[in-house]
């Protein structure tokens, strides 16, 4: 049975204002997810909401009937939290326009790297140091429709990429929740890259070869830099193969998402080759 909220004053849509921002997300390990399709993914990928905001006179479609019944099945098991509130109430709160009426509160998610599983050639990608949640939801979406075994996104000092943004979940489709992604310390990611034995290659405008002119189909890590600054030096080093995307008119680089589905689909179009 939902509860129905009418106050702008109640805790928790003033706790819900608050997960907009990182430190308080971070200090409470919970994020927003708004958008039918993107709660239908999360739901489908077994992501558990601890709370649940529904808006009844904003639910105009089927998706969002589905999904709000669902959300009803979890309440009356006694596995969320569920309110509903008016179209006033849900204005303040959603992080984002036309979110279909509905927005969830979810924990953060907890993969790390020993929780991984992949084949004997996997294919990863290493975000170091993106600083949009829009292009890090974008190499999410592509992620996914490549089948990439698992993003790992490398934490810095400063906080580095917040994978739990509201806006990675909106630009990566729900991407978030269908394939594993790690934050993880950059000396803990390399050590454990060459536990794994798992080859580093790190794209950068200087790179020796191009990527269409390298066998990208072993186990491979694929690390992405920032879009300010690149690939730090330490993966510079570190890197078995330094590869490059020709480039033809006046601009030097791609957009960090852009370059990524460049390359991992090369990889993918290679590995696909060889099962030919």
């Amino acid at each position: 049975m939902a509860t129905l909220l009418t106050s702008l004053h109640n805790a928790r849509i003033k706790n819900i204002l608050k997960l907009n921002n990182r430190r308080q997300r971070d200090a409470q390990k919970k994020t927003i997810v708004e958008g039918i399709r993107e709660i239908e993914r999360a739901l489908k990928c077994g992501i558990v909401p601890q709370e649940a905001y529904v808006c009844p006179e904003l639910i105009t479609t089927d998706e969002a009937t589905a999904v709000w019944q669902q959300l009803q099945n979890l309440a009356e098991t006694g596995q969320l939290d569920l309110f509903t509130i008016t179209v006033e109430l849900f204005a303040k709160a959603a992080y984002r326009g036309q979110s279909g009426g509905i927005l969830l509160v979810i924990p953060y998610l907890d993969y790390t790297l020993s929780s991984l599983s992949f084949s004997n050639t996997p294919l990863l990608l290493v975000i170091d140091g993106g600083e949009k949640p829009g292009n890090l939801g974008a190499i999410l979406r592509t992620a996914d429709a490549a089948g990439v075994d698992a993003v790992l996104v490398t934490s810095r000092a400063n906080g580095g990429t917040d994978i739990h943004n509201p806006n990675v979940v909106r630009a990566s489709l729900g991407a978030l929740f269908s394939l594993p992604v790690v934050e993880v310390a950059q000396d803990s990611l390399l050590s454990w890259l060459r536990r794994k034995q798992i080859q580093i290659a790190a794209l950068t405008p200087d790179g020796e070869r191009p990527y269409t002119k390298v066998n990208l189909q072993g186990p491979l890590a694929l690390v992405m830099g920032s879009e300010a600054f690149g690939v730090d030096p330490e993966w510079l080093a570190a890197a078995d193969i330094r590869l490059k995307i020709p480039m033809f008119g006046m601009v030097d680089s791609l957009n960090l998402s852009v370059a990524t589905a460049v390359v991992v689909f090369e990889a993918v179009r290679q590995r696909k080759t060889a099962e030919t």
